[in-house]
């Protein structure tokens, strides 16, 4: 039996749940480990007068105290533009910036020694939101533009138009495990640093950089992370120096291990978007033109935000075709924490936009949304099954998952009963939603798009696997395993997992945008398959053969496909190729072909394929508090042929549930001076256990192999984050069945609050409505 397309468990479950699994800060530490604790600004933006550490010094214990002049490199950790200081000197940017680090022999004396360290500031004036932003034309980029057809002129010809607003929240990553990373000297000038990073490349380029080393004299290992969700990509990079400066500095050993409320005041965020959007439709609700403006709250410096809001841009249509679409992007330049990566990488906040229309296009026809929808899917071939980028969707599984999740969940049939229970329910309404999903699945930038490996065979026949991608509990190295027995044709248990690290497998991309089992796994099927030519050609010698390219390799064997009765095993093989001085190890390797993107002209070919899936929702809204219960979720979602089922589905459940939470109650809070307010598990909310449905169904789509990936199988990592609109949509159709509106606006996130403000909202319409005396 194939290892690939089996129900395999994460290869770390065991090690997970008895909580022997090795964490960063798990390691047993080195002779001498030092801890930091940082100094961070209580200003959101102001000028540094004054930064005294000697006070630090003479607490017990307390080493050192790094500062901007203690940093031998570039002072700087910017990974697109070199705009982010690592330890300011002058100036703070926003609420929680680290302005010094103490180190001290202990945890504690550090903490100690930061209370010390004098620092003054003199305030200065602060944008603390997008709009003040905007008003300021305060913004990192020019604007951004991708178009096609005339917009303006097919919105003056449209028979209805309307304008409108959606404004974004932000999400904290909360992984549960926070930015940690240790850095250990060689005592030769040399670096090792362990990173809970995704990116373990850019953080050995950033620590280089730093430092003022080349990228040889450091090595980065991750070992695993305690989850990430983009949160790591960059911005471990910046702790990772840190512990690295430390080290530089004394000499000795160091580690950064951030408390939940530093790490949730320190680090970037989903950004939060500001997006505006003109739209003319026709009677049967067919969108004709749309102009969508999107503003993403960039915060204090670059990091990611171009490649997020580039992202959004691509994704503002959904799975919809506009034929007449403008849409131009800006990055608002704030005094908040530099926002960064996050699952979907943007997608989710431009798809908001679509979804937003969609639903007020239906309500404005007095249409049922799912209607609108259906009616508005790209479809067919040529223009109509083309996006606005000049992409076309070679292989449109749009129809055929939306009407697999309605059928499967019984759609029509609960709309009905739905109605009859809102009709005899006052204070308790119900909602029923389906949302579709398209996503695209490659990195924007198309050098990322590579990736290695490495593969070792010793003489026993056991195997070491190395590739350039990091786990973070997403079952990468799960999928990796398979792919490698399969190449092999070996059972599972001869292979051994390797850490990622930068001296094994050198320059790889971040494992980030649902890209790393198509990227990784290539590149580990490619170095198998290297090492499988070589035993075939020994094997057929010993099998008195001589045609290897019929070597079958399967079950620890490798026999003849056309005579399977002459066979020999794995082992006396390896131990012969080994005799014959032939390598027993390989190096693989693996670009996407076939993918471009001008960003000058918004045209091009950005994504290798795109996934798909569609979810329906129940909800029933509490009319008193604005509460909601998710009753029932079914989705249908598209992974092409599974390389683990099991791994998928918990990758549909995660993102689904993280996306709910953004969605409905993830709400973070900047008071008026700009300081983050929900910093704490005690008020930032995320989902538990009490708000997953007991009826929740996940159907992978079935006879839907994807040509050109691993074999088959499609990225799931992303794409199932926005199916959870299904969740907010169901929420607005039941908040519509507390009165009668065209037009039903819903914050985000909707929090009880929100979905108060939105009932009200509709039973003051509806009573305006009323006539004179009713």
């Amino acid at each position: 039996m194939s290892p690939v397309g089996q129900r395999k468990s994460h290869e770390s479950a065991v090690a997970h749940v008895s909580g022997t699994a090795v964490y960063t800060d798990d390691q047993r530490e080195p002779l001498g480990m030092l801890s930091l604790f940082p100094v961070i600004s209580p200003h959101t933006h102001a000028k540094i007068t004054k930064l005294d550490p000697s006070p630090a010094l003479e607490v017990e214990g307390c080493v050192t105290v790094l500062t901007a002049a203690d940093v031998p490199g570039e002072n700087n950790t910017g990974v697109i533009v070199h705009d982010e200081v690592l330890l300011p000197t002058d100036e703070v940017y926003y609420y929680g910036q680290v302005v010094a680090w103490a180190v001290g022999e202990t945890e504690e004396a550090a903490r100690e020694a930061a209370g010390r360290v004098v620092v003054e500031y003199e305030p200065l004036p602060a944008l603390k939101t997008v709009q003040e932003a905007i008003a300021a034309s305060s913004y990192h980029n020019d604007p951004q533009f991708i178009r096609r057809g005339d917009a303006d002129a097919a919105l003056a010809q449209a028979p209805h138009t309307f304008s409108g607003e959606v404004e974004v929240g932000g999400q904290d990553h909360f992984y549960l495990e926070t930015q940690t990373s240790w850095a250990v000297p060689d005592g030769e000038g040399n670096l090792q640093v362990f990173a809970s990073t995704q990116h373990p490349t850019e953080t050995q380029e950033i620590v280089a950089r730093v430092l003022g080393l080349s990228k040889n004299q450091v090595v980065c290992t991750c070992l695993r992370m305690g989850g990430a969700f983009g949160g790591k990509e960059s911005q471990a990079n910046p702790f990772a120096a840190a512990a690295a400066l430390a080290t530089y500095k004394t000499g000795r050993p160091a580690r950064v291990r951030l408390r939940r409320h530093h790490d949730m005041l320190i680090t970037g965020k989903r950004h939060g978007f500001l997006n505006q959007y003109e739209v003319g439709f026709d009677h049967e609700g067919k969108i004709l033109a749309m102009k969508a403006l999107l503003v993403a709250d960039g915060g204090w410096s670059l990091d990611l935000s171009p490649p997020v809001l580039a992202r959004a841009m691509l994704h503002v249509d959904n799975a919809y075709y506009i034929p007449n679409l403008e849409v131009e992007g800006r990055i608002a330049k704030t005094n908040r924490v530099s926002n960064t990566a996050y699952r979907g990488f943007g997608g989710p906040q431009g798809m908001i936009v679509a979804e937003e229309v969609v639903d007020r296009i239906a309500r404005t026809l007095n249409l049922p949304p799912d209607v609108v929808r259906e009616r508005n899917f790209y479809h067919g071939t040529g223009e109509t099954s083309t996006t606005h980028y000049s992409q076309e969707i070679v292989d449109n599984r749009i129809a055929r998952v939306w009407q697999e999740a309605k059928a499967n969940s019984n759609y029509e049939t609960r709309q009905a009963e739905i109605a009859a229970f809102n009709a005899s329910s006052p204070y308790k309404k119900r909602g029923l939603a389906i949302t579709p999903v398209k996503f695209g699945i490659s990195f924007n930038k198309v050098q990322y798009n590579q990736a290695g490996s490495l593969v070792l065979i010793y003489t026993d026949g056991s195997i070491q696997l190395n590739h350039g991608g990091t786990e973070m509990g997403q079952g990468l190295h799960t999928k990796m395993i398979q792919v490698a027995a399969k190449a092999l044709g070996v059972k599972i248990d001869r292979i051994r997992m390797m850490h990622t690290s930068t001296d094994k497998v050198p320059n790889t991309s971040a494992t980030a945008a649902s890209s790393g089992s198509d990227l990784n796994g290539q590149a580990v099927k490619n170095a198998c398959e290297i090492l499988r030519d070589r035993l075939a050609a020994v094997a057929v010698r010993m099998l008195n053969l001589d045609a290897p390219e019929d070597m079958v390799f399967e079950d620890d064997w490798i026999y003849c496909r056309t005579y399977p009765s002459a066979r020999i095993s794995f082992d006396e093989v390896v131990q012969q190729t080994y005799s014959e001085r032939i390598s027993l190890a390989a190096t693989g390797f693996y670009r996407t072909p076939n993918i471009f993107w001008d960003p000058k002209l918004g045209k091009g070919r950005p994504f290798y394929y795109f996934a798909y899936g569609s979810a329906v929702s129940e909800v029933e809204v509490d009319g008193f508090t604005g509460t909601f219960k998710l009753r029932q979720v079914d989705i249908v979602h598209d992974v092409g042929e599974s390389l683990n089922p099991l791994v998928d589905k918990g990758q549909i459940e995660g993102g689904f549930v993280q996306g709910m939470g953004w969605l409905t109650m993830e709400e973070l809070v900047w008071d008026g001076e700009g300081r983050l307010r929900t910093f704490a598990p005690s008020t930032y909310k995320i989902p538990t256990i009490s708000e997953i449905p007991e009826n929740f169904t996940i159907h992978l789509l079935e006879r839907a192999s994807q040509d050109g990936v691993i074999y088959g199988s499609k990225a799931v990592g992303e794409p199932p984050f926005m199916l959870a609109m299904s969740v907010r949509e169901a929420i607005r159709a039941a908040v519509a069945a507390f009165g009668d509106a065209d037009y039903v606006p819903l914050g985000l996130p909707a929090t009880p609050e929100a979905t108060l403000w939105a009932i009200e909202g509709i039973r003051e319409a509806s009573r305006e409505a009323q006539p004179v005396g009713a």
